[in-house]
């Protein structure tokens, strides 16, 4: 009979997954027996080591070599992707002013001349008997169907502000009540009916209280867009010039380190790169300094000289309609003062355009400002034009109101209506001036903006590869120090 030996009996080994058994050698009185042998833990670092390591090698001079590679490299590469951002973005900016909100304004402006020149086109027709002359049908519906399409284009675009839409709502709806009016008018008037003139002056309310106030609205709300478009292609771009100017600092301080610390008066990597964020940092001065200049003259002489021939185009074509009035209501409707409703209108329309005295044309007019606007002999001279074409239409339109107001309405009308010696002839010549000085003035600033634009075209994608190379050029530079260590 065996027995076991005296003394506790140690537990079984316990096989953990993946252990391994071996033999070993025994304890003095023991049997052999496995021996489960765990693998050796993985090495495991923390957060906080990394962070301590990352400390240590940062107090070394390759370390610190290191992160100042990464902050020259990446100073410099923000620097010519920001300055091909902001430039992009002023240049895309100033190549919308054109066929964009430019030509929006100058739509609205249209707009606005289509009705006045409807409404005086129609009141021009009614001072002839019966039928409308086949010049004066054809023109007046020139007139309405050129405002459909304007209005047309201008729902169309979705980029309009909510108060433009209000007001090309507006019109949308009144116009169609207005030709609606002009169309009864002109019935009556055929029959020889009284009855046709209320129409008629009905129908010139509806476009005095409706349809230009909505006009006029909208011409503004596209003036005011164009503004601030043409303002924002002309800012500066602060954040490129900015991050430029640190890149630069940057580089500076990089090199003076390296020659304090080597002796070597040039690290040609970062020489290179230097160079490069300079060339991208003047190119991006002078070029906007460019731009801004173009774009200042665009607005100077293009800007302005449009917005004030425009005026004065519609305040003519609101004389020609008040002056044809004046004859159809024949002092039917009187102002609180009971003067000729009309005649007062033609007054004021005429003092606005060339002001209070009629032998020459005051600074402070429409003509005047558009005079002193214009910086060329093709500018000047149909805005000369216009002046003298004022001054002979209101001497013509003097010695109609004193032929009506005689009693000779017959002699007055033939005064006002018709080809020669005529203030119609006055009118179309002023109003063909100008549109000619329109013209000029709208190719003026076309070119201006585009000229201002052109001046960025090159430098977005130039930045972006002078940046590059100037990055790399740093690395490079800062990578033969680091070879010393090594």
């Amino acid at each position: 009979m065996t027995y076991p030996p005296s003394g506790r009996v140690p537990p079984p080994p316990v096989l953990h997954h993946g252990a391994e058994l071996r033999a070993g050698p025994p304890a003095a009185g023991w049997p052999q027996q496995a021996v489960a042998e765990a693998p050796d833990p993985e090495p495991h670092d923390s957060w906080s080591d990394r962070v301590r390591r990352l400390r240590r090698a940062a107090t070394t001079e390759p370390g610190r070599l290191r992160i100042i590679s990464v902050v020259v490299a990446v100073l410099v590469m923000a620097f010519g992707s920001v300055t091909a951002w902001q430039v992009s973005d002023r240049s895309d900016g100033a190549t919308r002013v054109v066929p964009g909100s430019q030509q929006l304004s100058a739509d609205a402006a249209s707009l606005y001349r289509s009705l006045a020149d409807a409404d005086t086109t129609a009141a021009a027709g009614f001072l002839s008997e019966g039928q409308w002359s086949p010049e004066i049908r054809e023109r007046y519906q020139q007139d309405i169907d050129r405002a459909s399409e304007l209005l047309v284009k201008a729902a169309a675009d979705s980029h309009a502000p909510g108060s433009a839409r209000t007001q090309i709502d507006r019109i949308s709806q009144q116009l169609p009540v207005y030709t609606g009016l002009v169309e009864q008018a002109r019935a009556n008037n055929r029959q020889g009916l009284p009855l046709g003139g209320a129409y008629l002056r009905y129908a010139n309310e509806r476009m005095r209280t409706e349809l230009l106030p909505a006009a006029r609205a909208l011409y503004e709300a596209e003036t005011a867009q164009l503004q601030t478009d043409h303002r924002k292609a002309m800012e500066w771009p602060w954040f490129a010039l900015g991050l430029g100017a640190a890149a630069l600092l940057a580089l500076g301080w990089a090199q003076r380190r390296d020659f304090l610390r080597t002796n070597r008066v040039f690290n040609r990597g970062l020489l290179a790169a230097t160079a490069a964020s300079t060339v991208v940092l003047l190119w991006l001065v002078a070029g906007h300094g460019l731009a801004r200049s173009g774009l200042t003259d665009s607005y100077e002489y293009g800007f302005k000289s449009l917005q004030v021939l425009n005026e004065a185009r519609i305040s003519t074509l609101q004389a020609r309609g008040d002056e044809s009035l004046t004859l159809v209501a024949r002092g039917a409707v009187l102002t609180d003062d009971g003067e000729d409703f009309y005649e007062q209108g033609y007054q004021a329309a005429m003092r606005e355009t060339a002001g209070g005295s009629e032998d020459g044309v005051s600074p402070e007019s429409l003509l005047g400002r558009a005079q002193d606007l214009a910086n060329d002999f093709k500018g000047r001279k149909p805005v000369a034009e216009a002046v003298t074409g004022v001054r002979e239409w209101r001497e013509r339109h003097a010695a109609a109101r004193a032929t009506d107001e005689s009693g000779d309405y017959a002699g007055a009308l033939k005064k006002v209506i018709g080809a020669e010696g005529t203030t119609a002839e006055c009118f179309d010549q002023v109003d063909a001036s100008l549109k000619a000085a329109l013209a000029h003035e709208q190719q003026e600033f076309k070119q201006a903006v585009e000229r201002g634009g052109g001046a960025l075209t090159a430098l977005p994608t130039s930045a972006v590869l002078l940046a590059l190379l100037g990055a790399v050029a740093a690395v490079l530079g800062v990578g033969r120090r680091l070879a010393e260590y090594r």
